[in-house]
C-alpha cells in the first residue's frame, strides 16, 4: 500500500514517539523563529493529545516547565517537566489559577482547533474565538517580552486578528509549516516580545 504524502508526518511522529503529527509543526516554527529557551515556563493551550507539549518539554529542558491545558483527557507523560491541567481554556478562573500557582510565563502556545462542522464560515469564526481567548490569556499571563504562537484559519477575521496581535507584540509573523496538510486552511501567527501592559 502506498501512503499519500499527508501520512508522512503521521508515520514520522509515530516512529519518533510523538503523540501527534502536529509536533512537526511546532518543530518547524522553532527551527525558523527560535521561540524556545532553556528553563522557560510554557503554557500549551488545547494540548491534547500532547504532541506540542512533548516538543516544548525537550526544548525547555529539565529545569523548565510545560503546563499542558485541555478540557479533554490527556494521558500522563513520561516527561517530568510537563504538568497536566484538566480545565477549559474559557474557564474564567484559569488565568488567576495559572498566575497564583506558576507566576508569569515565557511562552504561550495555542494549537486549539474546533470540531470541524464542514461549514467553513462557522468553523472560521469558532477558530477565531479560540484564538481571541489565547491572545487574551497571553496579555494577562506572559512576561513582558514573552512570545505567543497561535493557530488560525484563513478567512475574513484573519486581518482583524493580526491587527490585534500587532497592538500587543513588537513584531509578528504568519507562517504555514510544511507539515500542515496541503488542503488545510490553517496558518500560525507568532507574536514576538509582548509590549509592556498598562
Amino acid at each position: 500500500m502506498n501512503f499519500v504524502s499527508d501520512d508522512y508526518y503521521y508515520l514520522k511522529a509515530k516512529h519518533k514517539g510523538y503523540r501527534s503529527r502536529a509536533s512537526y509543526k511546532l518543530l518547524e516554527i522553532e527551527q525558523k523563529f527560535k521561540i524556545f529557551q532553556k528553563n522557560q515556563i510554557v503554557l500549551d493551550l488545547g494540548a491534547s493529545p500532547g504532541g506540542w507539549s512533548q516538543v516544548a518539554s525537550s526544548e525547555v529542558g529539565k529545569n523548565g516547565k510545560v503546563l499542558a491545558i485541555d478540557k479533554a483527557y490527556i494521558s500522563p507523560f513520561k516527561e517530568e517537566n510537563i504538568e497536566i491541567i484538566n480545565r477549559d481554556i474559557f474557564d474564567e478562573e484559569l488565568k488567576n489559577f495559572i498566575e497564583e500557582n506558576y507566576g508569569k510565563i515565557d511562552l504561550l502556545l495555542s494549537d486549539c482547533s474546533p470540531n470541524i462542522s464542514g461549514d467553513y464560515s462557522r468553523d472560521h469564526f469558532t477558530q477565531i474565538n479560540l484564538a481571541n481567548r489565547a491572545l487574551d490569556l497571553s496579555q494577562f499571563l506572559l512576561k513582558e517580552g514573552g512570545c505567543f504562537v497561535c493557530k488560525l484559519f484563513h478567512g475574513k477575521e484573519l486581518q482583524h486578528f493580526t491587527n490585534k496581535t500587532k497592538e500587543s507584540f513588537e513584531t509578528f509573523k504568519l507562517f504555514k509549516p510544511k507539515s500542515s496538510r496541503k488542503k488545510s486552511a490553517e496558518i500560525y501567527i507568532i507574536g514576538f516580545k509582548l509590549k509592556k501592559q498598562n
